[in-house]
């Protein structure tokens, strides 16, 4: 399967503008063959925003922003990993969902929100080890500072994820996740990953671009550089992430006796 992940400056002129930007990569994303797009985190409305616009930005998940997300899924014929400021019971979370073709294939609310900057404008989910399926693929779902954790890419490993597709807004000086840790998470647990990340200026922060599609063995497929807009596109074989996981066993070998991780 082809997938790609999605480089560029963060949103600020809110959803029309990230509806625009979706449809333009969708589009040359579904040209060029892939089967899946990921997007930077929270790209229907920008991340570092405040409190107040990230709450007036919220919506419901049939919500207009979301639902036309949905519509550039089925229209180009591709699946779509995009997020957006999620109202739900009254609370707002960062959310990311996949959309088919035919519709909604998985929801994800981020589990591990990362410093003030998240915990001022977002409540926590609940939820890890999200996946669904997709062109044959198990992919699963975590947004940016979920997949430092090397508990939630074992999780989604044992829910029998292929791939992790993870948006993120990973800033400087933090070049390290980009270039070790998500590589790293490859190679663990024999998982494919696309981390599509923002480059450029927004509020407080300076996003640090170096979007990555790694193989299951850890190896870059295709890297951005640490600027400027990209669309990379890399090739998955399952055969090759069944191969890897039995070359290096690590999710067979692990003792679960001793390690509560399911």
């Amino acid at each position: 399967m082809r997938i790609a992940a999605l480089q560029g400056p963060p949103v600020t002129e809110g959803a029309p503008e990230a509806l625009a930007r979706l449809e333009d990569a969708a589009a040359r994303a579904g040209a060029a063959g892939a089967a899946l797009l990921v997007t930077p985190e929270m790209f229907l409305s920008g991340y570092a925003i405040g409190p107040e616009r990230i709450r007036a930005a919220a919506e419901p998940a049939d919500g207009p922003s979301w639902a036309g997300a949905a519509a550039l899924a089925a229209q180009h014929g591709i699946a779509i990993v995009v997020g957006g400021p999620l109202l739900a019971d009254g609370a707002v979370y960062n959310a990311a969902r996949a959309y088919g073709p035919t519709g909604l294939l998985s929801a994800y609310e981020k589990a591990q929100l990362f410093g003030e900057v998240d915990r001022s404008q977002f409540s926590p989910g609940a939820r890890t080890g999200v996946v669904f399926e997709h062109a044959g693929w198990v992919i699963g779902l975590g947004i940016c500072y979920d997949i430092e954790f090397p508990e939630f890419a074992r999780r989604l490993a044992h829910a029998g994820a292929e791939i992790a597709a993870i948006p993120t807004a990973n800033m400087k000086p933090f070049t390290t996740v980009c270039t070790r840790l998500v590589p790293a998470r490859s190679e663990e647990n024999g998982l494919a990953i696309a981390y599509a990340n923002y480059a450029g200026p927004e509020g407080p922060f300076d996003y640090c671009g170096l979007s990555v599609i790694t193989g299951p063995d850890g190896e870059d497929l295709a890297r951005a550089s640490a600027e400027g807009e990209a669309l990379l596109l890399a090739d998955l074989d399952r055969q090759a992430v069944l191969e890897t996981r039995r070359r290096v066993p690590y999710l067979a070998d692990i003792r679960h006796d001793l390690y509560d991780l399911r």
